[in-house]
């Protein structure tokens, strides 16, 4: 079959373009044709058998999303012209399901979006005015595709016509192969870091995440260990800053890395402390390298984190999180007894499964 996909996709970095890497690759590697419909980027190439296609545009906040929307349906109109497309797939319901529905829709073409978190629990709730628009995706697409029960459950409480029946879990999932368990202390070394503790945060730096209290449980944690922040964004400038004026020790922001795999082994505890999360996959590749990990009580991250492998935080208490910290780093028995659970618990999402029903037909 030949799938369409629209949306993120390296080298953008970010969890829906591994989602659709991971998805996309495993779809090649049965047989499947698949094209990849992606934002603006000079290194756009075709990668793992996949059909890379950039479209045109600004990476401007604000202009991005629809530039997108309008340069991702030119593109999908005329890859549907050159290809006998069997599959439209957006992936994050605007400006990507935006683009697949009104063009399967046109064309006739079955049409599955998956949500991935922020569109629902942060465009949807927080924007007014992007919820009709969002609203007419989740109508006219064929399935729904929520990447946590904890988003499905979002999304249905839409009241959509005939949303219920048509949404399914579709879990992220993880490369054990290449999230792996075996010792590699690379980043340490890059660094020059000696052998204290390392907490290790990794995603985009924006409101949403949450560092700001990483940093404020620094100050007041009472065990000594590096905090290592991976990752681009908006906040970048200004987090910095903050450590900088307000002298917080041992802090080391590294900016955007495609190495991620190659990082983790390195430190002792990953934490995503998110005010709010469809899944967390940072969380299941930390858990594939046999790493503890801790993450807020909110929506998928619950879904993941097990009292045998990891603690749950209140985000909007940095006492909380301060005193989950020093938990793993203070009792070495305690950290050790999570990491042995670890990998076993990533195995859980492993398993890359095809959503569409015409594979299995």
């Amino acid at each position: 079959m030949k799938i369409a996909m629209v949306g993120q996709f390296p080298p953008h970095v970010g969890g829906v373009g591994v989602h659709i890497h991971t998805l996309s690759k495993e779809l090649v590697r049965q047989g499947h044709e698949v094209y990849v419909i992606t934002y603006p980027h000079k290194d756009i190439k075709d990668i793992d058998g996949i059909h890379v296609i950039g479209t045109r545009g600004l990476n401007i906040p604000g202009v991005r999303g629809l530039m997108f929307k309008k340069n991702a349906k030119k593109a999908l109109e005329e890859l549907v012209e050159r290809e006998n497309i069997d599959i439209i797939h957006g992936h994050y319901l605007f400006p990507a399901g935006a683009a697949a529905v009104e063009v399967g829709k046109e064309k006739g073409i079955k049409t599955y979006v998956t949500a991935h978190g922020s569109d629902m629990f942060e465009v949807y709730k927080k924007q007014p005015l992007m919820r009709s628009t969002i609203r007419k995706v989740l109508k006219a697409a064929d399935v729904v595709l929520a990447v946590s029960n904890a988003l499905r459950h979002e999304i249905i409480a839409t009241g959509v016509s005939g949303i219920a029946d048509k949404t399914r879990l579709s879990w992220n999932s993880v490369d054990v192969d290449k999230f792996s368990n075996k010792e590699n202390n690379s980043f340490r070394n890059e660094y020059k870091l000696d052998d204290k503790p390392i907490v290790l945060f990794v995603g985009n730096l924006i409101k949403r995440k949450n560092v700001d209290s990483i940093l404020e449980a620094k100050k007041i944690a009472s065990s000594d260990y590096y905090l290592v922040v991976v990752g681009d964004g908006p906040l970048f400038k200004k987090l910095r800053k903050k450590v900088e004026d307000e002298n917080i020790r041992d802090v080391i922001f590294t900016g955007a890395r495609n190495d991620v795999e190659d990082i983790i082994p390195s430190c002792d505890v990953l934490i995503l402390p998110s005010f709010s999360e469809s899944f967390g996959l940072v969380l299941i590749e930390a858990l594939a390298c046999g790493k503890p990990v801790i993450g807020s009580d909110v929506g998928g991250i619950t879904e993941i984190i097990t009292d045998n492998v990891g603690l749950l935080v209140d985000p909007k208490k940095v006492s909380s999180i301060a005193r989950a910290i020093d938990k793993m780093i203070n009792d070495d028995d305690f950290r050790y007894m999570l990491s042995l659970n670890a990998r076993n618990r990533a195995l859980d999402f492993s398993t890359i499964t095809i959503p569409y029903d015409e594979v299995y037909e």
